[in-house]
């Protein structure tokens, strides 16, 4: 099912629910311009934030969330943030510790979604556990991972007694991993992309042109409106007010089968980010 508007969640596998649309706030440094452009999408409607420790914004988005929930006239309970460990913290005692200190910086009393940034090889299973003990505590209320390929995956379920609820990629039209994804699907672990927009470089594509020109939409907008009809949940950065809102209008309209495929087809496996696989930890 595609969400119908910004607040439309996808129910994870534990019973979560999880909006499909959010901001992603990769390289916005600590300020102003990161508080307002966090309490700006709140207002407008988001109900979703994605931040991780190595971003070192956690207090501006903090402070970003407090002024947005006041603002919104919303409560925390009515926000889904997201953190993640980063990869010199991973191990059992220093994950749990990353984890206060991720809500401490935040201010917050719980995250809804916590993740393993990166797959280091040798601890990712170790942090995997103090994840897994965090939501039996009920100090978070789904964990997942980031950036993990099928054989990592494969390991992790095998050696650890909770599934992740989320695998979040680096996933736009020149890196569509279908096979990931499909391997996702089957496990019941949603798939969320970071860098929808690859960092801005499809934004004069001559495809995407002319199906944006169709639907009257920007690229950006015909890339979101993408993912969600691929069922990947998408959090896009944005700083800017007017940007944060031209983002979110997609629920207006529909790509057809054939947008879609013209779409997919300009798959080169082509990354912004580095490979899990050669990410030199």
């Amino acid at each position: 099912m595609t969400a119908k508007n910004l607040q439309d969640t996808t129910t994870l596998s534990n019973g979560v629910n999880m909006p499909w649309f959010g901001l992603g706030v990769f390289k916005v440094e600590e300020g102003p311009e990161l508080v307002n452009a966090v309490r700006k999408a709140i207002q407008h409607g988001y109900r979703s934030v994605d931040t991780a420790a190595i971003y070192e914004n956690e207090e501006g988005v903090g402070q970003g969330i407090r002024e947005g929930l006041e603002a919104a006239g919303i409560q925390r309970e009515d926000l889904f943030v997201t953190s993640k460990v980063w990869n010199a913290d991973l191990g059992y005692e220093s994950t749990l510790k990353a984890y206060e200190a991720s809500i401490q910086k935040l201010g917050l009393e719980y995250l809804d979604l916590y993740l393993i940034h990166w797959p280091v090889e040798g601890k990712y299973v170790e942090a995997w556990t103090a994840l897994e003990t965090l939501y039996k505590q009920g100090r978070v209320k789904a964990i997942g991972v980031s950036n993990f390929h099928i054989h990592h995956l494969e390991q992790l379920m095998k050696e650890t007694e909770i599934k992740p609820m989320v695998n979040q990629v680096e996933y736009h039209p020149r890196l569509t991993q279908k096979e990931l994804q499909q391997y996702c699907q089957a496990n019941g672990i949603q798939f969320e992309a970071w860098s929808p927009l690859m960092q801005g470089q499809l934004l004069d594509q001559e495809d995407l042109q002319g199906i944006a020109a169709k639907h009257h939409k920007s690229i950006a907008q015909i890339i979101l409106r993408w993912d969600l009809q691929n069922g990947v949940i998408t959090i896009p950065k944005s700083t800017k007010e007017h940007r944060i809102i031209e983002n979110a209008a997609i629920f207006d309209f529909k790509l057809s089968d054939e947008d879609m495929q013209r779409i997919d087809s300009l798959n080169q496996d082509l990354r912004v980010g580095p490979d899990p696989d050669d990410f030199d930890f």
